[in-house]
Order: structure tokens, then C-alpha cells, then sequence
């Protein structure tokens, strides 16, 4: 991978994150929000593909160093992320890119699992211009959607105990109440964490599908080059 490891300001103290720029050099931002493995070899392929679409790209390090590929450590860890700390860290990555020499301005959030939840809190503390749920799940924080300044895009499985197809309809109305534009996609036949191939995934009840990854990612990439253009 060609990206590389940057600190940037958090509230007066700094958050590390893996950075991967668009090898045209300038591009809209995206921030990548982690799952509960934390800033882990996927996330960061994840940022990685993200600037081979043309985006300059960001993946804090919201466990500040720590990750793990077994179940119940990445339960302990998220259960353990103080939300007060993660938001000053996902609100200074926002800065970072809105102020990034190569970035244009316009930002992104996206998200998977727990950061599919941290990508639409995020969009309600700092203006970003779009944001996309993988199977969003939020641990302590209830977002106040009437502060979003951007639409949602939202990806989550029909077989899913995590984030049941109900739950994000739910999901889907509560943002559409709140006046903003919201459109969620079921996959049929996905699990949980359909879109990450790595082994750690089955230990924790999720699947890879190819199918729903292609799909779900060709809908994440046209909804970015229309919002973030």
C-alpha cells in the first residue's frame, strides 16, 4: 500500500490515521471510520481503494494504536472508546482534509460496522458534505440528524443481527424526519460485514459477498462523485 501514517490536531492534543492520496495528486476528501477491529490492514485497503477513485483519504486511528482480530477483544475496545475523545478525533479529521493542500474542499464520511454509526455521528458534528452507513451500529451516542449538512447513503444486510434490515429502516425514517435526504439499500441474502473478505470476519457472525461488496461500492462511489464534485 502506498499510503502512510499522519498525525493531525484533535482538540488540542493529536489522533494518528492512515492517509492515501489519488495518484492525480487532488481530489475531494473522504474520512474512512473504522470497524471494532480498529485501524486494521482492511481499513486501510479500504482508504486505499477510495484514492484509486480519486479521493483523498483518511482512516483515523480511533483505538489510538490498539486493533485485535478476535471478537470479544474488539467488543471490550469498543465498549471502552470514550464517544467525547472519538469525536474530537473524527472532527479533526474532517479539518484535516477540508484544509488539505490537495483536497478540494468538499468532504465525505463513511463508515463500516461501528463506523458505519461514527460516519453519521460524525456528520452531525462537522458539515460534511455526504456520508454512507456499511451496517451502521452506534454504542452510547444518540446524533441529532436535523444537524446534518449532507444526504446518507446507507448498505445493510437482510440477514444481519448486528443491524436488522427493521433497525435501519428505522435508521432511514428518523434522518428522513429530521428533513434530510436519506436512502438506505437491503442486500438480500448478506450477513453482517459483507463487504470485509478478512478471516476475523466469520469468527464474529458476519460473511463476505462478493455481490453485495461489488454493488454496494459501485452505489458508495457514484454517490460521492455526485455529492463531493
Amino acid at each position: 500500500m502506498a499510503g502512510e501514517m499522519v498525525s493531525f490536531a484533535s482538540n488540542g492534543g493529536t489522533c494518528g490515521g492512515y492517509l492515501a492520496a489519488p495518484a492525480t495528486g487532488k481530489g475531494a476528501g473522504v474520512v474512512v471510520m473504522q470497524e471494532w477491529w480498529g485501524l486494521v490492514p482492511w481499513i486501510k485497503e479500504v482508504a486505499e481503494r477510495f484514492a484509486a477513485a480519486g479521493y483523498v483519504t483518511l482512516a483515523p486511528d480511533l483505538y489510538h494504536g490498539k486493533t485485535t482480530d478476535e471478537p470479544d477483544e474488539a467488543g471490550k475496545l469498543m465498549m471502552g472508546m470514550k464517544m467525547d475523545e472519538a469525536a474530537k478525533d473524527m472532527s479533526g479529521a474532517y479539518d484535516y482534509l477540508k484544509g488539505h493542500a490537495s483536497g478540494t474542499g468538499k468532504v465525505g464520511s463513511v463508515g463500516f460496522c461501528l463506523g458505519g454509526g461514527l460516519a453519521l455521528y460524525a456528520a452531525t458534528l462537522q458539515p460534511f458534505d455526504a456520508s454512507v452507513s456499511y451496517y451502521g451500529v452506534l454504542p452510547g451516542a444518540q446524533p441529532d440528524f436535523g444537524k446534518l449538512a449532507g444526504p446518507v447513503l446507507g448498505h445493510y444486510a437482510e440477514n444481519d443481527g448486528w443491524a436488522s434490515p427493521d433497525a435501519a429502516r428505522a435508521l432511514e425514517k428518523q434522518i428522513r424526519d429530521a428533513g434530510k435526504q436519506a436512502e438506505f439499500h437491503i442486500y438480500p441474502g448478506a450477513q453482517h460485514a459483507f463487504c470485509n473478505p478478512s478471516p476475523e470476519v466469520s469468527k464474529a457472525g458476519g460473511k463476505y459477498d462478493e455481490a453485495a461488496a461489488k454493488q454496494s461500492w459501485e452505489r458508495t462511489i457514484a454517490f460521492f462523485k455526485q455529492h463531493l464534485a
